[in-house]
């Protein structure tokens, strides 16, 4: 088998349709077809079942295109590897933040970076899905919330920072230093959607106490939040160095006692190639970030 047989074989199992397949390969479906059964010729085996028009992966199928996917992974490594060595001062650098951290952690860092490698072409996308753009490799780099430990990750911790109650300046506990966890399940909120990072984290917490956040509006984005709360919609729940680097005087932050901590760190894939411009980056967020803790 080839590799270009490979890749019209991950081309089928990502479309799971002949027709589509090829149209996305800018060949023939009959075409396609043939190379296809040529390669199950060639293993021995079929690798898709046919059930009149749909198409499902075999066993055998699955086990391919497992492989398939290491090996384009290990070609794409060799290429980066060999750029590198040819070309030390070019390239491109993908890096995936969470919204919230980007302006306030990492924009002087990308300036400084920028100086250090002129060449390079900087990408930041921003996500609440940070560990997802890590494993599709969408980008070389995430800075995010770290995830549990996964064997496909490494993950390098950078900083731990508490989470607080964050209310407008005439809120009826704007005057209070503290609160409890346990009295949050009487305050309204906005917060997050369910499934992000940052709501699973003080989710996992309230639960502990045994109750659940009820948002009366929830968005993706911590400045839309920010603005509902001085709207007086309702409180929300934030990590500090985010509110304190609004510096928005009509804003108040109240300690959360027994409330959710979160640690921000970098990820990336551990079978990926990291180039000279990527270490280096993350040898700078290391030393501009690492070891802060406001908690």
């Amino acid at each position: 088998m080839d590799l270009r047989q490979l890749e019209y074989f991950v081309a089928v199992c990502e479309e799971l349709h002949f027709t589509k397949a090829a149209e996305k390969l800018g060949m023939s479906q009959p075409t396609l077809s043939q190379q296809i059964r040529s390669l199950e010729n060639e293993v021995g085996t079929p690798l898709f079942d046919r059930i009149g028009k749909r198409i499902v992966l075999t066993e055998a199928g699955r086990l391919l295109l497992d492989y398939s996917i290491q090996m384009f992974r290990i070609r794409k490594n060799a290429v980066d590897a060999i750029d590198e060595l040819c070309n030390h001062q070019r390239g491109t650098l993908v890096i995936g933040a969470i919204p919230s951290d980007l302006d306030y952690r990492i924009t002087q860092l990308l300036i400084d970076f920028h100086k250090e490698f002129p060449h390079i072409r900087l990408t930041v996308l921003t996500s609440v899905e940070v560990l997802k753009q890590v494993l599709e490799m969408e980008v070389d780099i995430g800075i995010g919330i770290l995830p549990l430990p996964d064997e496909r990750i490494v993950s390098i911790p950078l900083s731990s920072e508490e989470y607080v109650l964050v209310v407008p300046g005439n809120h009826e506990l704007a005057d209070r230093s503290s609160i409890d966890i346990e009295e949050l399940r009487h305050i309204s909120t906005v917060m997050y959607p369910k499934g992000t990072l940052g709501r699973e984290l003080v989710d996992d917490c309230c639960r502990k106490f045994g109750f659940s956040l009820d948002p009366i509006i929830e968005t993706t984005t911590p400045f839309s939040l920010i603005h509902l709360v001085k709207a007086h919609i309702g409180a929300t729940i934030q990590p500090l160095p985010l509110i304190l680097s609004m510096n928005d005087p009509e804003l108040r932050t109240i300690k959360i006692k027994r409330g959710p901590t979160r640690t921000i760190g970098i990820i990336y894939r551990a079978d990926r190639f990291l180039s000279h411009a990527a270490q280096t980056f993350i040898k700078k967020l290391q030393e501009n970030l690492q070891g802060i803790n406001p908690i």
